[in-house]
Formats: C-alpha cells, sequence, structure tokens
C-alpha cells in the first residue's frame, strides 16, 4: 500500500504587516520557498507531478491561481501545474491533506503543498470587497450579519469561563517561547532567507514581542465587546509568509535519493457552527485520533492555532492535552498568521520539532472561516 511522507519542509520568516516583507509580491514569495525546496532536496522540479497550494484573499496580486504563477516566477519547467485552496485559515493544511491524498490514490508520485498569505498587500477581506458573500438561503438559516470572529472569540471565552488574564498570560507565554526557539537557533534550518528590495536578506520573524508584562497587555482595548477579554494583543498577528513541503512515497523517496522526515499517519476534517466557527479543532481532534486509532497521551507535541488566545485555551479545557506540549516554540500570537500560509507553517516548524527532539507523533489543528477544522497527525520516520 503506498504511503505518503514528507521529505523536506521549509518557510520564509514570518514578517509584520508592512514590515519587512510588504515590499514583496506574494508570488515571488512563494517563490522563494519553491526555489528553496528544489535547492535543498537536489530534485529536477520537472519530477514534480502538482503544485498545491494554499491562499485565503486570492484577488488581486494572489488571483491567476497564484500556485501556477508562482511555479513560473521559481523558473520551474512550465510542465509542473498548480492549483490553489481556500478552506480559509486552514488552506495549506489542506494543501497537505490533498496532496497526501493524491500520493496514496497514486495520482501523484511527488507533489509540492503549500501557501503564501501577503496581508500587507491584499488585505484581509479584500477579496468580497463591499459585497457579502452570503447569499439570502444562508441568510434566512444564519444571519445576514458576516460572522465576526471577534466576537466569536468573545463568545469562547464567556463559555468557557476564560479570564482575561488567562488570555493575556497565554499570549506572553507564547511571545516568550517564540523569543526563546529563535534565541536557541531551533528555527534556524527550516527558514528559507527572503531577499528585500533593499537588497538586504530577511532571516528572522519579526512579529515576536520580549519583556512584555500582564500591565502593558491589560491597558489594550476590547475593540469587540466594551467589557470584554479579547485584544489586539492576545490575538494573531495579521502578518505576510508563506511555506512548502515535498510530499511523496517512501519507496519514491528511495528512489530519489530523499529520506522522509514523517509520515502522513491520518488526517481529518470538520464542519462546525458557522457563526462561532472557531471551535471546530476540538471535534478535529476527536476525529482524527479515533480515525488514527491512537490516544490524546500518543500524541508528543501539538500546533493548534492561535488565532486568538480563546480559541488555544478552549482546546486545552476540552482535550485534557499537557499545556507544555502545546504550541512549545510559540504560535501566531507571537509569530503571526499570513493566512493561506499558516497551515504549512505550523506543519513544518512541527516536523522539525519531532526530528529534533525525537518526538514519534505530532498533531496539528486549526480553525477556520465558515466552521470548520483540520486536523492532521504525522509520525516521525
Amino acid at each position: 500500500m503506498r504511503d505518503a511522507v514528507i521529505v523536506e519542509a521549509v518557510r520564509t520568516p514570518i514578517g509584520k504587516r508592512n514590515g519587512t516583507l510588504a515590499g514583496v509580491h506574494p508570488a515571488d514569495l512563494a517563490a522563494v520557498v519553491l526555489e528553496a525546496i528544489a535547492d535543498r532536496t537536489a530534485i529536477d522540479p520537472v519530477v514534480v507531478d502538482d503544485v498545491v497550494w494554499g491562499c485565503v484573499s486570492q484577488v488581486g496580486e494572489q488571483t491567476f491561481d497564484i500556485a501556477r504563477t508562482a511555479v513560473l516566477s521559481a523558473g520551474w519547467p512550465e510542465s509542473v501545474p498548480g492549483v490553489t485552496v481556500d478552506r480559509q485559515c486552514g488552506s495549506s493544511q489542506q494543501a497537505l491533506h490533498f496532496a497526501a491524498a493524491g500520493v496514496i490514490a497514486g495520482h501523484y508520485d511527488v507533489v509540492v503543498a503549500g501557501g503564501v498569505e501577503s496581508m500587507s498587500r491584499v488585505p484581509m477581506g479584500s477579496a468580497a470587497g463591499e459585497q457579502s458573500p452570503l447569499g439570502t438561503k444562508y441568510a434566512r438559516r444564519y444571519s445576514a450579519d458576516f460572522p465576526n470572529q471577534g466576537v466569536s472569540a468573545e463568545t469562547i471565552a464567556k463559555k468557557w469561563n476564560l479570564s482575561r488574564t488567562q488570555l493575556d498570560e497565554f499570549a506572553l507565554q507564547s511571545h516568550e517561547r517564540a523569543a526563546h526557539a529563535i534565541d536557541s537557533g531551533a528555527f534556524d534550518e527550516q527558514i528559507v532567507h527572503v531577499p528585500t528590495q533593499d537588497g538586504t536578506k530577511f532571516t528572522r520573524d519579526e512579529g515576536v514581542r520580549r519583556g512584555g508584562t500582564l500591565e502593558a497587555l491589560g491597558k489594550l482595548k476590547t475593540p469587540f465587546h466594551s467589557d470584554g477579554v479579547v485584544t489586539a494583543g492576545n490575538a494573531s498577528q495579521i502578518s505576510d509568509g508563506a511555506a512548502a513541503l515535498v510530499i511523496t512515497t517512501s519507496e519514491h523517496a528511495t528512489l530519489l535519493g530523499l529520506a522522509p522526515i514523517a509520515r502522513i499517519h491520518s488526517a481529518a476534517v470538520v464542519g462546525s457552527e458557522p457563526n462561532i466557527m472557531l471551535t471546530g479543532p476540538i471535534p478535529a481532534t476527536e476525529k482524527v485520533l479515533r480515525n488514527a486509532g491512537l490516544s490524546l497521551s500518543d500524541i508528543g507535541t501539538f500546533e493548534v492555532n492561535e488565532a486568538f488566545a480563546s480559541v488555544a485555551l478552549a482546546w486545552l479545557a476540552e482535550t485534557g492535552a499537557d499545556p507544555a506540549l502545546l504550541n512549545p516554540q510559540g504560535g501566531a500570537i507571537a509569530l503571526g498568521h499570513p493566512l493561506g500560509g499558516s497551515g504549512a507553517r505550523l506543519m513544518t516548524t512541527m516536523v522539525h520539532r519531532m526530528r529534533d527532539k525525537g518526538i514519534r507523533f505530532g498533531l496539528q489543528t486549526m480553525c477556520e472561516g465558515g466552521g470548520q477544522a483540520n486536523a492532521t497527525i504525522v509520525e516521525l520516520l
């Protein structure tokens, strides 16, 4: 039976909104990780059967199938196709699922999965403009009002009885863990340096804030509820970035002379209540563990996207997972959340950590707009 293995995983450093990467076209940013994939594996890109790419705001510079544009921008052969996926924040995690399924089914021998988002150049929500993507039938079932993720994060905090202090403490921990990972060199091998317009190279995640305090976070406004607990300080950062992974079979990896890092053990996707929309990681985790025939105690590390601190803390409360194993190198609150690239960024960070620490199983999950969530379990090889 065919399997699906990850043989390489890379990412750019994550740039702040209007920061260092704001001058880089998203297709060029995506091309950077594709070029790095080819260099690091020494494979001829002509053998790549497809590039499956996540991107959320597919408008302007990110439209016209940015996967294909990135392939050509990277100088890869014209024979290499590309397709762009939108499952909101989980787009590149879903790209990984599609890639793995295609490899296992025999549709592909080698495929690259990943994603990109330049939120500086293509602002979140710009794909819809002033037009609502919700029709009359949706409005009759739910509401004509477009769901607000910040309000959803407040709803989750209230439902799980999460205080402002708990959310802010989690945010501080995310920054502290990310800073330690940067300082210890834990990200060095996974990061690809990005040439910038001024002739320098962008080499480190720039969203991490050092020396934060509860007092400072406590002064931030709560924009969604006047008496709420969700702030910019305990939510994910608006960011720019890209990441990519090479997926093939164990057998084909041997033919290419490549050593697999991890096997895609199990994958799942679920729908959840669309107005709250952010609780999907809880049932997605249950489903992927069930699919895998594993228990929570079998998992040695977790990546749960920090869209908001309340999302990750509610997931912890429901699953009973060890907090020390959750996002041990920080998450989107500190590193940033370049929407379409985040799923691949999380997986890249996780598989490198698994290899560095000898962790057998890792689990990744993330909430998605519209009320969905992906979950993936990978096994170290």
